[in-house]
């Protein structure tokens, strides 16, 4: 096993590496920011236990692809982090979504339908669309053992 070793100096910026060199290839890739939110909801039209008022702790992951910039990277967690929070936290965190979202069973395949459609509202409102980001994959736990799953393929088939 190799030894713990402490870096005898920290690399900087034109002494030990070039402004060219901080992106190091110019493939897409993809980033991806998970999110939790806790809410109650209800199924309509529907035989089982949830047809009566419960609630989730939700697991949402966000998956957005683009071409790195001039020092390496593409899209920042945080302006994923901002998205979230700016078009859907208000709609969804500690919420009764059934009053919240549009006229719709809140099932897992709705709420993903839904979510898909507010990022990519941000995205092309931010400009982001434009510059060549999009939206790959959204995944939606409605339990640790239970999720949801819409691919971008899947949304332009449609």
């Amino acid at each position: 096993m190799a030894a713990f070793e402490v870096p005898r100096k920290l690399q900087q910026l034109h002494r030990d590496i070039r402004p060219e060199q901080l992106r190091y290839h110019s493939k897409r890739v993809a980033i991806t920011k998970v999110f939790t939110f806790d809410a109650a909801h209800h199924m309509h039209n529907y035989e089982g236990k949830c047809i009566s008022l419960h609630g989730h702790t939700y697991r949402l992951e966000v998956t957005i692809s683009g071409y790195p910039n001039e020092i390496g990277m593409s899209i920042d967690f945080g302006e994923i982090k901002s998205i979230y929070e700016e078009r859907l936290k208000g709609r969804l965190d500690h919420r009764y979504l059934n009053e919240t979202l549009p006229p719709m069973n809140t099932s897992v395949e709705n709420l993903l339908v839904w979510i898909w459609e507010e990022i990519e509202q941000a995205l092309a409102e931010k400009g982001l669309k434009a510059s060549g980001f999009r939206i790959e994959e959204l995944k939606l736990y409605e339990t640790p053992n239970s999720y949801g799953t819409l691919k971008r393929e899947w949304m332009e088939e449609a």
